[in-house]
């Protein structure tokens, strides 16, 4: 691939993330979207539970696969490695994309707050949530995340550097700022339905498990300094950095 191609390339796959990003505000809280988490004819449960859960699989799937050193290693044999980020995010809109096509409403609810002061309050949560998701993406290099930065860099004939580790702003007290913005957008609902619970559950499940396989791989990528990190810092809650206490802490993450 030509440098132009591969910045082209670069810039589809990130205005595909932006695309699906927006749609998933939608599709979740049933916002504005022509078809979101409970709209449209509700079927059998059980089958609708089944492709539900196999849709959200088939992402999960493809982010622990992707997302992994050894794979990232044989896929950059076969393609330009300042792609590799790039095509890692256009899978994941791809299947995304997929997911809001072919999911199964499940409308009956949980709960409901159709109006008044608590609709009002879980609705600007759940905003809240999906702000600070932007946020903290922003805080560790928006661009690099999808693979804006990388396309540009070869474009310029700029060799790739990794982004120094840091823990900016929010980062100091939480070490997924980013996840805990999906876990409120998610579970902030006016109206739970059976089919946002489905998706909820689910992905909390999985968010658990791609942080923890994270983790790891960022420990053994940058060693020590993140391991005082991970001792010292909380995972999804936010508060203050807690001091490590002994050296028997010092232990690889995972």
């Amino acid at each position: 691939m030509g440098k132009i191609a591969i910045l082209v390339y670069g810039i589809v796959c990130y205005a595909s993330f932006l695309v699906t990003i927006l749609y998933a505000i939608g599709f979740v809280g049933n916002f504005v979207v022509p078809k979101s988490i409970d709209s449209g004819t509700a079927g059998a449960a059980l089958p609708a539970i089944a492709i539900n859960v196999f849709l959200l699989l088939l992402f999960a799937i493809q982010h622990t696969i992707m997302a992994r050193p050894r794979f990232k290693k044989w896929w950059t044999q076969r393609i330009p490695k300042s792609i590799e980020r790039s095509t890692f995010v256009l899978f994941a809109s791809l299947l995304l994309l997929l997911l809001f096509w072919q999911w199964r409403p499940m409308p009956s609810a949980i709960w409901s707050f159709d109006s008044g002061p608590v609709h009002w309050i879980l609705t600007a949560i759940c905003f809240t949530g999906w702000a600070l998701v932007f946020y903290s993406s922003f805080l560790i290099d928006h661009f690099d995340l999808f693979g804006l930065r990388q396309v540009y860099l070869h474009w310029t004939d700029k060799p790739y550097t990794q982004k120094r580790f840091s823990t900016p702003t929010l980062y100091r007290f939480v070490r997924n700022p980013l996840m805990l913005g999906f876990l409120i957008a998610f579970w902030s609902a006016p109206v739970m339905t059976q089919g946002r619970l489905l998706f909820a559950a689910v992905s909390t499940a999985y968010i658990f498990f791609g942080v923890r396989l994270e983790e790891r791989d960022l420990a053994n990528a940058l060693g020590d300094p993140y391991r005082h990190y991970h001792r010292k810092t909380s995972m999804i809650i936010p508060m203050p950095p807690r001091e490590a206490t002994s050296d028997k802490k010092a232990e690889s993450v995972g």
